[in-house]
């Protein structure tokens, strides 16, 4: 179990008692959930989960109601005296923003009202403000949202879908600010995850499934360099050439892999039920815009030494130094060692698409996606054969560390196990728990020399984990009379989070140094030195990375948020745009969350007004296929196939003049980079899904309903109108196919359907044996009548279409327009009884 150190202490009132944890106990389940799907909408969580976090937070509550809080300062002493740095600082200002909001617009989730009756008549004993109440609220809910806001990164990473309490245990276990905050009283034991399987084994879908989450993390790790590492250079030097000498074309990168990245999504909802995406013109269409070529540019300048050296110039300046250290406890340090690391991450990614393209070629079953492929092949040639010669035909090879802070790497956790088992067998005298129980990741080993001003400098060979760093002495003497020795003795061991690693100038007694501290006690330190500085570099590099990371993607998180809270989505009022209209009761009816089966899937739409369901029918946040296929059966008995057309073209055309920049104290530049930025987002995050989701809607109208089109020819015009004026590269194309379809399906009228036979059908049976030319209809057998009969009634049976059977089409007055082929079923079976 994790508990708080203030725990300890002694309280006055016992969450976890058996009178009062009854009390307690289930209050906080469901506003947890609703938290994990707001922090990951794709995960669900166990209840196992919600319960074991519903502990940790009552465990905090706890701790905040130990000091006899009466005002909001008294929480925030609380929470700066006994949150590690820098959580106290984030939870603060999220609790600050809760009360400015007030109790109307408050965005809390987690039960306000219950919780203050609960502290006033239960745990205090006296009369709070309720602003006080939703101050802790707000400290325990930022806690909750950043717990699982790890855990789901973790989750993510090893390819899962459902978020346990065990995940929960390793995630806060490979996590320093959390494991500082939540001390380990138990073992917990790592699950055991499937092996990494190599790309030429993976199916097609599976490769361009797995391209789409790399490309995912990837760009968090571009946002991680571009808004947390390089804002700061920004501030200080917006104009500045530096930019460009430090990060290069970065920005063009994550435009690039954005643009890559939404194509192959498109494809992927492109593709029909059942059938494979083929991404192949994805990457064609790229590499034929030469659009691959920002990686040129980034690659020469990356591997230019004046980068680096730039970077550390600025970094020695007090304005700059400053800045750096109101971001974040070790920021600075990140920034010298970490970044550069950062910074080759896209030269790796690129040579990735490589092996991607490759493997998918392999694996493609269509010819046309293949040949795609071949094309996006020969035309990356230059920038391949340009990067072999960068690395003299070596290609690098890169440590998941290294370029990334993600949790964990693509390697499987019992390769990890195993590699850990065996270094520790390796290692004489090891004591306590086995290095796996407490690490999770292998970083780095090699040797060092540890400094002593009382003896002389020893070589140690050291072994870096996430969790410890090992100091051994490398046993020169495998062999004894006993029997092979092992390759190590164990010197020393320190936890990492216990641990402040400091770099340490070159002197004439000490180059390329860095210290371990102990955080409980400064005076305790070791002084390592690495033989060169490259050495150095790499070792503070891991060092900083581990100490820093979840620091850093907090800090990206936070900056996140407020950018969306800064440059919302503005969506069009409906005076404008009627599709803006908000949803309400009175508008769409949904099936309630708590009795959907998996609260990660989209909301069922139980009904709506026809403005409503083409609006959800066409949805900007996420795909509804199902819905689609349902709507196109079902719109008739509402809607003319006329009036569906108009209203998606409607729905397509999407005004931009409600973007307006909100009233500020900034200048006119800033106030007009705003609003470009807010617009961007605009045309990014609405308009062109919505206007792909009308596209592919009309593109399932014509495949699967074109009988609508069949009987009214000027409904083929007004959609060939408006398919022939759509824009853009990627809509165009989709635009083009759906006129082929219907070109196809317009000659295929004339032609008569041919029926296709398993085997020969048998010979006519006559009743009467007569000569051939006095065969007529009454000489025919029984059976070959009954059998002519089923074939002109399977003929009539074919040609009905499922919307003919919705809502007794073939009842109503429009029957002979909306069920031709139905009654003329109905019509056959009854002659028959006649």
């Amino acid at each position: 179990m994790f508990g708080t150190p203030s725990i300890q202490e002694n309280l006055g009132y016992n969450f976890m008692s058996d009178d009062n944890a009854s009390k307690w106990k289930g209050q906080f389940l469901h506003a947890l959930q609703e938290v994990q799907l707001q922090v990951h909408p794709s995960l669900s969580a166990k209840d196992d989960a919600l319960e074991y976090i519903e502990n940790l937070i009552l465990n905090l509550l706890s701790s905040l109601c130990a000091s006899q809080p009466h005002t909001k300062q008294d929480v925030e002493d609380r929470v700066h005296k006994n949150f590690p740095d820098p959580i106290d600082k984030w939870a603060i200002k999220e609790a600050q923003n809760a009360i400015k909001k007030g109790n109307r617009n408050s965005p809390l989730v987690l039960p306000v009202d219950k919780i203050h009756q609960l502290l006033v008549r239960e745990v205090l004993g006296y009369k709070i403000d309720f602003q006080v109440t939703v101050y802790i609220v707000a400290v325990l809910e930022y806690i909750a949202a950043d717990i699982l806001k790890l855990t789901g990164n973790y989750v993510r990473n090893i390819k899962h879908k459902e978020i346990t309490s065990q995940d929960i245990k390793v995630a806060i276990c490979a996590d320093q600010v959390l494991m500082d905050m939540f001390s380990q009283e138990e073992e917990v034991s790592m699950p055991e995850l499937e092996e990494p399987i190599r790309l030429e084994s993976l199916t097609y879908e599976e490769i361009v499934k797995d391209f789409i989450f790399e490309e995912t993390q990837y760009m968090r790790d571009l946002n991680m360099i571009i808004k947390v590492f390089r804002a700061p250079f920004v501030k200080h030097f917006p104009t500045s050439k530096d930019l460009d000498v430090i990060f290069s074309n970065i920005l063009d990168i994550y435009e690039f892999t954005a643009n890559l990245l939404s194509s192959v999504e498109e494809q992927v909802e492109l593709a029909a039920e059942n059938a494979k995406p083929e991404v192949g013109i994805c990457f064609q269409d790229m590499a034929e815009a030469e659009e691959f070529s920002v990686y040129e540019k980034y690659v020469d300048d990356m591997l230019a030494p004046h980068g680096k050296e730039r970077l550390n110039i600025l970094l020695k300046r007090d304005d700059l130094s400053k800045t750096l250290e109101v971001e974040g406890h070790g920021f600075k340090d990140a920034m010298k060692f970490v970044l550069p690391k950062l910074l080759l991450g896209p030269i790796y990614h690129c040579l990735h698409y490589f092996e991607v393209i490759k493997a998918l070629m392999t694996a493609s079953s269509s010819e046309e996606d293949e040949d795609c492929f071949k094309q996006a092949d020969g035309l990356l040639m230059a920038l391949k054969t340009m990067l072999e010669r960068k690395f003299s035909g070596n290609m690098p090879k890169k440590k998941p560390w290294e370029t990334s802070l993600r949790l964990h790497g693509r390697t499987g956790r019992q390769a990890i196990v195993q590699k850990m088992t065996e270094l520790q067998k390796s290692i004489d005298g090891w004591e306590g728990k086995d290095i796996w129980q407490s690490c999770s990741e292998f970083i780095l080993d090699g040797v060092l020399n540890k400094f002593s001003t009382r003896s002389k400098t020893t070589e140690r060979y050291v072994f870096l984990f996430d969790g410890l760093i090992v100091l051994c002495k490398q046993n020169i003497r495998r062999s004894s009379v006993t029997g092979v020795q092992p390759e190590f003795r164990l010197k020393e061991k320190f936890q990492i989070r216990k641990m402040e690693v400091v770099d340490r100038e070159d002197s004439d007694d000490c180059k390329h140094g860095f210290e371990l501290q102990a955080r409980d006690s400064p005076s305790h330190c070791v002084l390592l030195m690495a033989k060169t500085a490259e050495e150095k570099s790499n070792w503070m590099a891991a060092l900083i990375s581990l100490q820093t990371r979840s620091m850093l993607e907090r800090r990206l998180d936070s900056i996140l948020r407020e950018e969306d809270l800064m440059q919302p989505l503005q969506l069009p009022p409906p005076q404008i745009y009627r599709f803006g209209e908000k949803d309400s009761e009175s508008n769409i009816v949904m099936e309630d969350k708590e009795k959907r089966h998996n609260p990660t899937e989209s909301p069922l739409i139980k009904g709506g007004t026809l403005l409503k369901l083409i609006e959800r029918l066409t949805y900007h946040m996420y795909a509804e296929p199902k819905f689609v296929r349902t709507f196109l059966t079902t719109y008739r008995s509402f809607c003319s196939p006329h009036e569906l057309l108009d209203l998606l073209v409607e729905r397509f055309n999407i005004p931009e003049s409600h973007i307006n920049q909100t009233e500020s104290k900034d200048n006119e530049d800033v106030k007009i980079q705003s609003r470009n930025d807010m617009l961007k987002r605009f045309r990014k995050e609405y308009v062109k899904p919505v206007q792909f989701r009308v596209v592919n809607v009309l593109r399932h109208w014509v495949d699967h309903h074109y009988y609508d089109f069949e009987r009214d020819i000027s409904l083929i015009h007004k959609l060939k109108e408006f398919l022939g004026n759509v824009k853009g590269k990627a809509m165009k194309k989709m635009a083009e196919s759906i006129i082929k379809v219907i070109h196809r399906r317009f000659e295929s009228m004339s032609t008569e359907r041919e029926l296709t036979l398993q085997k020969q059908p048998p010979p006519v049976e006559w009743h009467i044996t007569k000569k051939r030319e006095e065969f007529h209809l009454m000489t025919l057998h029984p059976i070959e009548i009954a059998r002519q009969i089923t074939l002109l009634e399977f003929d009539l049976y074919r040609a009905v279409q499922p919307s003919e059977l919705v809502g007794c089409a073939w009842m109503k007055q429009t029957k002979h327009k909306n069920a031709p082929n139905l009654l003329k079923m109905i019509s056959f079976t009854n002659n028959q009884k006649v």
